[in-house]
Order: C-alpha cells, then structure tokens, then sequence
C-alpha cells in the first residue's frame, strides 16, 4: 500500500483551491495524505482535477525533493484551506455571433462527411439537433457549440476535418481552437457544460455519454434510444460537467484503452446518477483497431446504420450486446448534397419568412419538449427557431435549405393543433 495517496472524495469538503497561478479554482484541488497520520502534506501538494485546462500536479516525492527533507520522514504540515474567492460570473458567447455560425454548410467538412455517411435528410436532422456550425477560422472548419439547459452559450469547440475520411486534421498542428479564443476575449469566464447537454431537457430517454463531440453526432443516427453528449476528451469527465445529469441513467462509452479510467471515474461519479460503462469496443475490436484508439464512431460507420434496429430503450440501459450488426456492409458512393448546383430560378420564400415570423412572434412558445414528427423532438423551441430563421434568412430561394422552412412550417402546424 503507497504510503502517501490522493485524499478519497468524501463530498466537496474534501476538494481544494488550486494554487497553480493559471487556475485557482476552488474545489478543484485534490490534496496528498499520509495514510498513516490522515494529514495532508503540504497545501500545495496535490493534483488539480481539471486536468486539461490546469494540469497541476505536484507528488509528495517531488515537494520533498524540492525542500531536502526525507521521503520517509517528512515534515508534515496540517493544511488551513485558503479562503474562498469570490466567485466571476460565467460568460456566454452573444447570440448574434452563434447565428451568424448557422450557414456555410456547404463549405463544412465535416457536414460533407456526415452527408457522405448518412445522406442529405439525416445530416439535415443531425445539423438542426446539435446546432453543429461552420467557422472560417479555418477553410471548412466546425464549430460544436455547448448549450446548457437554460439555452445559454458557454462557448464553441471549433475543430477541422478532412471532409473524406471524418479524421481530425492533426498536421502540421492539431486543428482546435475555441470560440471565445478566436473572439479574442481575455476577461471571458469560461465554465464549460457538456456538449448536446440542451437536449437533456427531454427526461424520457437514457443518456449516453462519449469524448468526442463527432462521435455523439454520429451515435445519435445508429442508437437513438439514447440521448447522445460528449465530454470533450478522455479526462473531462468530471463531477462539474455531469452534475446536470443527476438521478438520471447514464451509459458511458469509452474510447479504446479509456475503459479503465472511465471505469474508475463512474464509481467516483456514482454519488451522481447510476452511471453504466460499455466494454462494447474492448470486446469487439480487433488488435489493430485497439492500436489505433478506435472509438465508438470508427466502429459504428463500418456498419449500414439502416441496419439497426431502434428497439424501444430497456430500463436501466441495455447491456449492448444486440448492438453489433453481423457484418459491414458496403458504403453508398458519396452524394454531396450541399454543392449541389442551385436551381437556375431560385424560388421566393419572403411571403412564407413573413408569415412565419409574425406567427412565432404572436404567440408563446413552449417550454417542454415539442415532438415535430415521428424521428424528431425539439428540446429547446427559441433556439431552434432562431436558429433555423437565420440559416433561411442567409439562403433564401435555396432548395438545398428548403428542409429548413419546412420545419418551421411543420412546427407552427403542430403547435396550432395543440392549442386547439
């Protein structure tokens, strides 16, 4: 047994300041203990649990070597935890710049990807849940917006992809910046939620959580009895980021070789939800998919997604053993929907944008969920509607966003049959 270990978590009276000058959060701050005395070591030796926007971590062997005491007889100092600064508060990105996002689909690598792997009608879909955008920080670049629950903006993932294979753009450098970044915004308080975490509002459904933004999208289409979000990265499953999900059923999907970690974290988390974690790829990859890190999306696209069946979900969350289709079948030939040559005569839409608008104006929108058709819900009414207005607005008479006005259309229709 270690003689000197991280202090269990024992509820937040057991997490710290940070003391890395770039941090300095509060309860974020995992402190070492003598397992034999329970004391902590010093108030600076310790582990920050934002691991990818801190990364401090100071070990026992190191603080001792530092100020030439003994491994095994440190002088040990009961730790006085620093006073609590007062808390900024959270910033969100303005929602002019987040609609401004919503066009340029043709110009999207990944959009293309998506409609390569799924056609024009789910892409479309998929676009609209996740609200997924383009960037010209670089040429085709995406952004993933994070939209909490109130429908607040915390910020956006913007990343690139090769519009052919769907892989991150990783030479000469890895291709991710963040919007609030790129907006060159220094004061911005940054408190990031989870992305897809607006679609939580539907209680109905089992959550399933991955790391990569891409792999929530594309997991969405093959698996939809789940609710679908991502954490951003192997280490950013965290108790700040799922305290949203609390009470709820959650199936974690690691990536490959991320099972172990993400194990341990659900026992961490279980004071949260009831958190599940699939060793679907761990059983079913082969060497050389387990060598390149497959994730679920690479293992997903080998197969047809009509090929699944949507069953409806069990209670708590399938074991996932059904979920492998017997074998791969061949992919359609590409249909790039978006560079689709426009009609010669591009049709008028301002008298349908008109009535809509006066519409949606008049009445009051609703809160809850609101199921458009049999494959659809829209979770969140204001966003999806000015969302969807902006991107008619910017490519009016354009029969490649005509899905766009249809919806709303299809929208005000049901809301007028539910108020009758």
């Amino acid at each position: 047994m270690n003689k000197y270990i991280l202090e269990p978590y024992k509820g937040m009276k057991t997490r710290y300041y940070c003391p890395a000058v770039n941090c300095g959060k509060d309860k974020t701050f995992s402190l070492y203990i003598d397992t034999e005395t329970g004391e902590h070591i010093h108030p600076s030796v310790g582990r920050c649990n934002r691991e990818s926007n801190c990364g401090y971590h100071y070990t026992p062997k190191q603080y001792f070597q530092d100020n030439n005491i003994s491994f095994d007889a440190p002088q040990r100092t009961k730790y006085k935890p620093r006073p609590i600064a007062p808390q900024k508060s959270v910033s969100f990105i303005p929602v002019e710049i987040f609609k401004a996002s919503l066009t340029g689909h043709e110009k999207n690598h990944f959009v293309k990807f998506l409609i390569d792997l799924f056609g024009d009608e789910v892409s479309n879909e998929l676009i609209s849940r996740y609200f997924i955008a383009t960037s010209k920080y670089w040429n085709g670049a995406t952004v993933f917006w994070q939209i909490d629950t109130q429908g607040k903006i915390r910020t956006g993932k913007i990343m690139l992809y090769s519009p052919t294979t769907g892989k991150r753009i990783k030479k000469p450098y890895k291709h991710i910046n963040w919007v609030h970044k790129a907006l060159k915004q220094p004061e911005f308080e940054l408190r990031q939620c989870l992305f897809g975490e607006h679609l939580l509002i539907d209680k109905t459904k089992p959550v399933a959580i991955v790391e990569s933004e891409k792999t929530a999208v594309i997991a969405s289409v093959y698996l939809p009895q789940f609710i679908w979000v991502a954490v951003g990265s192997l280490t950013n499953l965290n108790a700040e980021k799922c305290s949203i999900l609390k009470g709820r059923t959650i199936t974690l999907f690691p990536d490959l070789n991320g099972f172990d970690k993400w194990s341990s974290k659900a026992k961490e988390l279980s004071h949260l939800a009831n958190f599940i974690v699939s060793d679907l790829l761990e059983r079913k990859a082969t060497e050389a998919e387990k060598q390149q890190g497959f994730d679920l999306a690479d293992y997903l696209i080998k197969f047809d997604y009509k090929a699944f069946a949507i069953p409806e979900p069990p209670q708590p969350a399938p074991a996932l053993q059904t979920l492998v289709v017997a074998k791969p079948i061949e992919q359609p030939k590409p249909v790039y929907y978006f560079s689709k040559p426009e009609q010669p005569k591009p049709e008028s839409w301002e008298q349908d944008i008109t009535e809509l608008e006066n519409y949606f104006t008049g009445i009051t929108l609703p809160t809850q969920p609101v199921k458009l058709n049999q494959c659809s819900t829209i979770t969140n009414c204001s966003l999806f509607i000015e969302s969807h207005f902006a991107t008619v607005k910017a490519n009016k008479g354009k029969r490649t966003f005509l899905p766009y006005l249809k919806r709303l259309q299809e929208l005000k229709q049901v809301l007028n049959i539910n108020s009758n």
